[in-house]
């Protein structure tokens, strides 16, 4: 008995969906193409996974823009034309111009690596000394601004006493030798290219900041990329993790990626990794933390503390009109994706 027409028609047609359904099954999501700002900065981590391949890994395809500053940027950040950025205190004004930004991670404690440099002849042997300074870079808008205020704190010195040059830390070698400047707050790489020269470091952050030094560098992402993707701060923590335990197992990798991306002799990357690696990198159980510094959980300490301080002391030296709110942090600081880490959503 033949079976009726429109029968044979419904059967092709349903067979047609499911091998479509089949078909779609097998075939891979399309990589999540982003826009990622950052820095020309010591970001080792973020250099390995890329090298390693992690971000395809986890079918994230990042196209990288660098930046000299963090005013282009914030500019990029802005304009909608960045997805997400890693980057240091860029994040404080990004977030007083009611840019949109979810800080889901630490990349770096840049304050590990930063430090007051001076030239050989100088008569400053600390810290303490910061009065003897005849002229002192420290850049504005940055972790080196906010330190030297601190300093001066610390040593009992009126920050507006000091003779403060706007002078970033990769022009100090040749200022030093003109006698422009005589001292300043540097940051990694330059804390070690500067030493190799034969400048010193004569303290470092941790000496004279609160919370062991407030110079936090972050990964943000915009909250409309993490809601159009909704695994993908998970897939960037994985990311950060894996590269994390690579560079464990074999630091070389760190101070390779350093020496590349940063041209540098392969002394001064040593040196750099060394002095903000290993207990000084923010492991995630410690951003998890709400007793530790680094911590993304800590509504009133941790990173949301060291985003307050910096941002009040940037107002204090005249640099912002107005610090950030603690409602303004608590909306930015994320730590969602690497509780979801810790909670078994690994590889």
């Amino acid at each position: 008995m033949n079976r009726p027409m429109h029968f044979t028609r419904w059967l092709i047609a349903s067979l047609a969906l499911v091998w479509a359904a089949v078909a779609s099954a097998q075939t891979p999501d399309k990589p999540i193409k982003l826009r990622w700002g950052a820095p020309t900065a010591d970001y080792y981590v973020m250099y390995v996974a890329k090298d390693l391949g992690l971000f395809q890994k986890e079918g994230i395809e990042p196209k990288f823009y660098w930046f000299q500053s963090g005013a282009p940027l914030l500019a990029g950040l802005k304009s909608g034309s960045l997805d997400l950025v890693t980057t240091g205190l860029a994040t404080v004004f990004a977030l007083g111009q009611k840019i949109p930004l979810k800080l889901i991670y630490w990349d770096l404690d840049h304050a590990a690596g930063e430090g007051l440099v001076v030239s050989a002849k100088s008569d400053v042997k600390s810290y303490k000394d910061i009065a003897k300074a005849k002229k002192i870079g420290a850049p504005s808008g940055t972790c080196a601004q906010i330190a030297l205020a601190l300093l001066a704190q610390k040593a009992g010195v009126k920050y507006s006493s000091l003779n403060v040059v706007n002078i970033a830390p990769p022009l100090y070698a040749n200022a030093m030798l003109s006698n422009s400047i005589d001292a300043g707050i540097a940051w990694s790489p330059y804390t070690a290219s500067l030493a190799e020269k034969g400048d010193r470091v004569v303290s470092w952050d941790a000496d004279y900041v609160p919370e062991g030094g407030i110079c936090p560098g972050l990964t943000g992402v915009r909250p409309k990329v993490l809601a159009q993707y909704p695994d993908l701060g998970l897939k960037l923590v994985r990311v950060h993790a894996e590269a994390m335990e690579a560079i464990k197992k074999n630091p070389q990798l760190a101070i390779d990626a350093l020496a590349k991306y940063l041209s540098l002799s392969k002394e001064t990357a040593k040196a750099a990794y060394e002095r903000e690696c290993c207990s000084r990198l923010p492991t995630i159980e410690q951003q998890l933390d709400p007793k530790s510094q680094y911590s993304l959980t800590a509504k009133r300490g941790g990173l949301a503390k060291k985003l307050f301080i910096a941002s009040a002391m940037l107002q204090q030296t005249g640099t912002i009109p107005v610090a950030l709110t603690w409602q303004q942090i608590d909306d930015a600081v994320d730590p969602t994706y690497l509780q979801q880490y810790m909670a078994g959503s690994r590889r």
